[in-house]
């Protein structure tokens, strides 16, 4: 009896550690300037709903810009992944030519590199093409995604792949069907949980990721919304705090959303491609 309550306490325990970070922001999202300072309760003694329009006009560009223009990054990024990475997924995992075996392994072993170490050769070679503070700043945030460099994405698509029966190929080539014509009417169905847990991951990654976009943007029309986060730091006034953090909450919907829309998609993408095991 008793180990059948301590479960229970153990794993409310663990929920409410998980979620404090998040109470407490959105808490501090509704709280004034004052209230912040004094109050360290997770709820605001008084609702302060015009932080969410203060941190929207903040700067000389709307924040609805940044928005539109992580959108656009995310959106892309995970068009690219998803197309680069399922045609390298299908050459390494169901095509038969030499050296496969070699090129797969050293595939998995960029995956031992950190990506800060590749950012200082990465911004070389951008800026040597002209594509730093270019007229289209967004091309080496988004050009690697089309070129098959997300290892860990392809290797998930592999696993999917052989899963799926050989015989089913072999069918389709005796009827006269070309590799791309097995690759498009019967891999590319059947691999869609892949697909879509390439892609929540891809939307999730890049909304959050900070340094790459803080790295190549330079300029306020040009910034997402993890860097434009940053502009509401200032040593100088504290009325910032509670408009950061409703924009901070505001930022949040979209990868949820993101998330609840494929939630089911991704459980049976994760089950069913090889990460088990």
């Amino acid at each position: 009896m008793r180990g059948r309550l301590l479960r229970p306490l153990l794993l409310i325990l663990v929920l409410a550690v998980v979620l404090y970070p998040l109470v407490w922001m959105v808490g501090t999202a509704f709280k004034s300037p004052g209230e912040i300072v004094s109050n360290i309760g997770l709820l605001p003694e008084h609702v302060t709903p015009g932080n969410f329009t203060q941190g929207w006009h903040k700067f000389d560009v709307g924040f609805g810009r940044f928005f539109a223009n992580s959108v656009l990054v995310a959106g892309l990024t995970v068009v690219g992944n998803v197309a680069s990475c399922v045609l390298a997924a299908y050459a390494l995992g169901r095509l038969r030519f030499r050296l496969r075996s070699v090129w797969f392994a050293v595939m998995i072993a960029t995956l031992l590199l950190p990506g800060h170490v590749l950012i200082v050769p990465q911004y070389i070679l951008f800026r040597s093409l002209g594509w730093i503070g270019g007229s289209w700043p967004y091309l080496p945030l988004l050009v690697p995604h089309f070129l098959a460099t997300e290892a860990f994405f392809v290797f998930l698509m592999v696993q999917f792949m052989r899963s799926i029966p050989r015989e089913l190929d072999e069918a389709a080539t005796i009827d006269g069907a070309s590799a791309w014509t097995v690759f498009r009417y019967v891999v590319l169905p059947l691999s869609r949980p892949a697909l879509v847990t390439t892609a929540i991951f891809s939307f999730i990654w890049t909304w959050n990721d900070f340094f790459r976009q803080l790295v190549y943007l330079s300029d306020l029309n040009q910034y997402t919304v993890p860097v434009a986060l940053t502009l509401f730091i200032d040593s100088t006034s504290e009325t910032a705090v509670g408009p950061m953090f409703a924009m901070s909450l505001l930022s949040l919907v979209p990868v949820f959303l993101f998330f609840v829309a494929f939630q089911r998609m991704l459980v049976e993408g994760i089950n069913t491609s090889g990460l088990k095991g």
